[in-house]
């Protein structure tokens, strides 16, 4: 199993606060290396917009040209730098020169952006559309390590699944899984106790 790499420089991590290099990446990891004009027509984008931002992700050591996957020297084909994504603690980028105004750019970017993802999410299962929007939770005791070891089962699942649809099959589309494992909150937020 690859793990992930520690993305340790909070420029990178400014980088990829963006939505559209996000998405990007996103693209690369599903779909396997890719040309700017395959990535601006799945993103629904220019392709001037797709190459400046593959170009900037480049600049950080977050893709990098694919010369194999070519036609010829003109073609730029671009993959992810890492087959297993980056890590990212907040806590130590944080403690970095400029760490803390990257941490909350980033923290803010991601917030909104799992925001609309969630009311997108439970706005579609309402109604008839093209796709599976569904949204499930699960309370489950478990230790730390148990966490860590279901999180780990989870992962290797879902790349199991990317490993054997990657590609640009033009009856799949890049569906968004989105995973979160911790301790139950202590309070439910949003609620008022006067209320009930």
């Amino acid at each position: 199993m690859v793990e992930p790499q520690p993305l340790s420089d909070p420029r990178v991590l400014r980088a990829i606060a963006h939505p559209v290099r996000t998405r990007i990446l996103d693209e690369l990891h599903a779909s396997g290396p890719s040309r700017a004009a395959d990535i601006a027509r799945e993103m629904d984008i220019p392709a001037n917009q797709a190459s400046f931002h593959l170009r900037q992700l480049a600049k950080y050591g977050l893709v990098e040209e694919a010369p194999e996957e070519a036609r010829d020297k003109r073609d730029r084909v671009w993959r992810a730098s890492t087959a297993a994504g980056f890590s990212v603690n907040l806590s130590e980028l944080a403690e970095a020169p400029g760490g803390r105004a990257a941490v909350e750019v980033f923290r803010s970017t991601k917030l909104a952006w799992l925001h609309q993802v969630v009311d997108r999410t439970f706005a579609m299962s309402r109604k008839e559309g093209r796709g599976v929007f569904s949204t499930s939770d699960h309370a489950i005791r478990l230790t730390d390590d148990e966490a860590h070891q279901l999180r780990q089962e989870i992962d290797d699942l879902v790349d199991s699944w990317a490993d054997r649809t990657r590609g640009r099959d033009p009856e799949r589309r890049t569906y968004l899984l989105v995973q979160m494992v911790q301790p139950y909150p202590d309070e439910p937020t949003g609620q008022d106790d006067t209320d009930a």
